[in-house]
C-alpha cells in the first residue's frame, strides 16, 4: 500500500505531519554528493519520505539506493529539523509539515545511477 496516496485519501490537501530521511555523502575526496532536481532545478541531499514499517535509517539507505544507486553502509546522525520553516505546500496543492532526519555517510558501495527526479 502507497502510505501517502492512503493518507491523501482520507485528508485531501490538508496540512499533514512527514518524516523524512536523507544523508549527506560524502566521497573519499570529501566531496558532497547532491542531486538536481527536475521539478524545480534545485540542488538538495538524496533522501525521501518514511514508508509504514521502516525505520529511520532504511528510509535514508532506501531513499538514496534508488536516487542514486548507492548503498550506503555506516550512518551517522547529522541533525534533526523541524519547524514551520520546513512546511512546503507541492504544486497539486498538498501540504506537509517535514520532520528532517539528516545522516552523514562516508562508507557506501555501488555505482552512480542517473535518475531524473521529479517529487
Amino acid at each position: 500500500m502507497d502510505y501517502i496516496k492512503h493518507l491523501r485519501s482520507m485528508v485531501g490537501n490538508e496540512k499533514v505531519i512527514m518524516v523524512v530521511a536523507g544523508a549527506f555523502v560524502f566521497d573519499a575526496d570529501e566531496r558532497l554528493l547532491l542531486q538536481q532536481r527536475t521539478d524545480n532545478g534545485q540542488w538538495g541531499l538524496p533522501g525521501g519520505f518514511m514508508e509504514l514499517g521502516e525505520n529511520i535509517s532504511d528510509t535514508a539507505r532506501r531513499e538514496v539506493y534508488e536516487e542514486t544507486g548507492l548503498q550506503l553502509e555506516q550512518l551517522e546522525l547529522f541533525g534533526i529539523y523541524s519547524g514551520p520553516e520546513h512546511d512546503k505546500t507541492f504544486e497539486n496543492g498538498d501540504q506537509v509539515s517535514l520532520v528532517l532526519i539528516i545522516f552523514t555517510c562516508k562508507q557506501y558501495k555501488g555505482d552512480f545511477i542517473k535518475v531524473m527526479m521529479s517529487h
